[in-house]
């Protein structure tokens, strides 16, 4: 069964809708006076509204289904799915790492004392100079390492990029 809204019954109950209790409080401007006593009358009767205290209503499961929406759920359901989803993730396992892999050799050797350069990194894991910026970003961004890198130039004085120049990376 369709309930027929007028258009003013229709922009009362959207109101609502945007109000966090659902209270139709505040009216729409332009419905004053009578008319809105008119209107609360017949929003009550066709069971779309319930009284929420002394001269203040808000929708109810009948208002939003007028509409066409689905209600909302009430707040218990909510907390229950929270705590339910909180348990399932406490239950979850811990990302294992693998030993032997590529990512575990490169942070082996970005903990050394001395660190480790792009060429010695390129060396054990067969990776491109940018494949190794880029792991390193990873690490820092996703991995939570806190990596350093210090420059070394060899060949004069600020001569970035220059063929003797290169970084050492270190994870603390």
């Amino acid at each position: 069964m369709t309930i027929q809204l007028s258009t003013t019954q229709k922009t009362i109950l959207e109101a609502a809708i945007g109000h966090l209790n659902g209270s139709i409080h505040p009216l729409p401007e332009h419905i004053k006076g009578g008319a809105a006593k008119k209107v609360i009358e017949s929003l009550l009767k066709k069971g779309l509204i319930e009284e929420d205290g002394p001269q203040t209503w808000r929708i109810n499961e009948a208002g939003f289904c007028a509409l066409g929406l689905e209600p909302p759920r009430p707040v218990e359901d909510f907390e229950a799915d929270v705590a339910a989803a909180e348990a399932t993730l406490a239950e979850a396992k811990p990302h294992r790492r693998r030993e032997n892999s590529k990512q575990a050799q490169v942070i082996a050797l970005l903990k050394r004392p001395e660190g480790a350069t792009t060429a010695q990194i390129a060396e054990v894991t067969g990776w491109l100079p940018h494949t190794i910026r880029g792991f390193i970003s990873i690490a820092k961004k996703k991995l939570g390492l806190e990596i350093t890198a210090q420059r070394t130039r060899t060949v004069g004085p600020n001569q970035g990029g220059s063929p003797g120049s290169y970084s050492t990376y270190f994870a603390g």
